[in-house]
């Protein structure tokens, strides 16, 4: 496992500890379990921008939606 060094802000370090200590857990595991669940929502944000940048993904118009949802003639 690789070792990373990190400077952090006075009062996120206090967060930091403050939140291992209601978990009851180390700095380094907080702090990866962080990252972690950081990760996996860029990845999901990731997928997400690229649907919606795809140029074959076709424009709906809201108007023509929301009439065939509420069955509107």
């Amino acid at each position: 496992m690789a070792q990373i060094t990190a400077r952090l802000p006075d009062d996120l370090v206090s967060s930091l500890d403050a939140a291992a200590a209601r978990l009851r857990r180390s700095r380094a595991e907080v702090v990866r379990q962080a990252v972690e669940y950081y990760l996996e929502d860029f990845e999901d944000i990731s997928q997400a921008i690229d649907i919606l940048r795809d140029p074959a993904d076709p424009i709906l118009d809201w108007e023509e939606v929301k009439r065939d949802l509420l069955h509107l003639d």
